[in-house]
């Protein structure tokens, strides 16, 4: 049973980096990129259950986070051109 989900992820994956390779917009490209990270995150986590070891849904957990917070990351850099320099001028508020 969780060979074939396994199998699914991978290949949804698959399809995933296929639409992040051919995406006509860079939001399509950077919502496929986010999507194949919440597959990773529950590919690790279908691993760690299979494998009787608890230790890879803290892993799973981590890149999660890691994966959210580089999305933030790169939409705000695409909107701002900046990632945070703390100069602000005065028609920024």
């Amino acid at each position: 049973m969780f060979i074939a989900v396994t199998i699914a992820l991978l290949i949804t994956m698959a399809l995933t980096l296929a639409r992040a390779l051919m995406g006509p917009t860079l939001f399509d490209r950077l919502l496929a990129v986010n999507s194949f990270g919440t597959k990773t995150v529950l590919l690790i986590a279908v691993h760690g259950f299979m494998t009787g070891r608890p230790d890879f849904l803290d892993i799973a957990l981590v890149y999660s986070l890691i994966n959210f917070i580089g999305t933030i990351a790169v939409l705000k850099f695409f909107e701002y051109d900046d990632l945070g320099s703390g100069a602000y001028q005065e028609d920024d508020f």
